[in-house]
């Protein structure tokens, strides 16, 4: 699971609510950015048509649920995104088969010149055009909502789409980088919901052996399976009437992507060795480190099934477009672990470093520095783990080929304490670079998913995995 913003009162929290002193009243009016789009040429429809387009995101493509649709065979279903940034639009590519084009130059992400330029896709061509904004909005002036916290003109919007989302019973796609806090969002919304008193179930779908998926979601019946000894209620059913979060929706194999399908139309399900169907009403919120619509372009995820759960989109942000929010959670990160007194490591120059950095495992990466800082009782440059505990690099170097041999020991119990040594420092980098995420660590690594969590659990590491 992803890390966020929680408050003090809650342990695995990392920010949250704060006093008053913290935090600080803000404008709540902001501009509407928009564009204008120009079809110049659409290499299987006609040409000229255009648009103005208003928000945060366009998205162009084939499929007609984009902003901009063209009926150009080259184009993929879901071609690029253009996406507002602090001081600039830029432009996507969401894994196009063919991809996106610049002016003549192929890109993944660039900005935008300031005022207009062109965009190619398969053999069409879109002219985009900055527009002034014709249009105000309000947000929430508060930097806080529930136990999510952030003053930055982002997080403020995100607060007022998750008001109007937690009111309202409709499907949400939660959608962002690996520690922004989707897990926490979820809980907003169901605490802030009708159905706050209800069920509330989450099913990690990176953590399950394909094998159980369908027996873990819709349950199964005695002796089913081998193994089968009891009969057993899934997720789905035992949450009947409050809410269940599918946790890493990106990783549910494609034959129970399927099921899941008929299951959230039909409001049934069918137990593993049973005919019978039992009614459900539950409202579902899905979340995914992944971007959807690049999966379905590739493949990997069914297009109805992501437009049965993207019935509300919402992308967290990164840390590293919320960095005017670093003093605030720093100050909310030490209130929750009772260490205020530690405010004072936390110098000018450090903030400065903190801004320069980008923070790929982002909030959760924060809380994981401050807490170092604390411990340790001074700040280390971001990225750098700072643990005591590690040898020098001359150290590593011997570790291979120049460590003493004790003659005592047999040549195999030798063998396997040197392959076990290896294998921990390879498990704990490997995590580190994968940001706990298992299902990325094991594609890194090229293992199956189960295998390496009982190299996990053989060596102590599986205690907080993908939470």
């Amino acid at each position: 699971m992803e890390d966020g913003s929680q408050a003090p009162r809650s342990k695995r929290g990392s920010e949250g609510r704060t006093s008053h002193s913290t935090i600080r009243r803000i404008s709540n009016v902001v501009a509407v950015p928009r564009i204008e789009l120009i079809v110049e040429r659409d290499g299987g429809g006609a040409a000229g048509s255009s648009q103005i387009v208003e928000g945060e995101e366009i998205r162009l493509g084939s499929h007609p649920s984009n902003d901009v649709v063209l009926e150009d065979p080259l184009v993929s279903r879901f071609h690029c995104r253009i996406v507002r940034t602090e001081s600039s639009w830029s432009v996507v590519d969401s894994g196009s088969m063919n991809g996106t084009f610049m002016n003549g130059l192929r890109v993944r992400d660039a900005d935008l010149p300031a005022r207009e330029c062109r965009i190619g896709l398969g053999d069409s061509i879109v002219m985009v055009r900055t527009l002034a904004s014709a249009a105000l909005v309000e947000i929430p002036a508060e930097p806080t909502f529930g136990d999510l916290c952030g003053g930055s003109l982002v997080m403020r919007q995100l607060f007022g789409m998750l008001a109007r989302v937690a009111a309202s019973e409709v499907t949400v796609l939660l959608e962002g980088e690996s520690g922004t806090g989707k897990e926490l969002v979820a809980s907003e919304i169901v605490r802030r919901g009708a159905r706050a008193e209800r069920p509330f179930a989450i099913i990690d779908c990176s953590a399950i052996s394909p094998n159980l998926m369908e027996s873990e979601m819709f349950g199964h019946a005695r002796g089913a399976f081998t193994g089968a000894e009891r009969m057993r209620v899934g997720v789905f059913e035992a949450a009947n009437g409050g809410t269940v979060l599918l946790d890493e929706i990106g990783e549910l194999p494609l034959e129970m992507q399927s099921r899941l399908l008929r299951v959230l139309e039909a409001g049934e399900v069918r137990r593993v060795g049973e005919n019978e169907t039992r009614k459900i009403d539950v409202r579902v919120i899905a979340a995914t480190n992944r971007r959807l619509d690049q999966e379905v372009n590739r493949g990997r995820f069914r297009e109805d099934l992501y437009f049965r759960l993207s019935v509300v989109a919402l992308r967290l942000p990164p840390h590293r477009r919320r960095l005017d929010d670093l003093e605030l959670l720093v100050r909310v990160l030490l209130t929750s672990m009772n260490a205020d007194a530690s405010l004072d490591l936390f110098t000018p120059d450090v903030f400065a470093h903190l801004r320069q950095y980008d923070w790929p495992g982002n909030v959760r990466e924060l809380r994981n520095y401050v807490e170092r800082t604390v411990i340790l009782g001074s700040a280390a440059v971001p990225g750098d783990r700072g643990s005591s505990s590690a040898p020098p690099p001359e150290a590593e170097n011997r570790s291979t080929d120049e460590t003493e041999i004790d003659l005592g020991v047999p040549l195999r119990v030798a063998k396997e304490q040197l392959v076990a040594s290896f294998e921990r420092r390879y498990l704990t980098a490997l995590l580190a670079a994968a940001d706990g995420n298992v299902s990325r660590a094991a594609r890194q690594a090229k293992v199956d998913r189960m295998h390496l969590y009982r190299l996990l659990q053989r060596y102590g590491l599986r205690t907080g995995l993908d939470k």
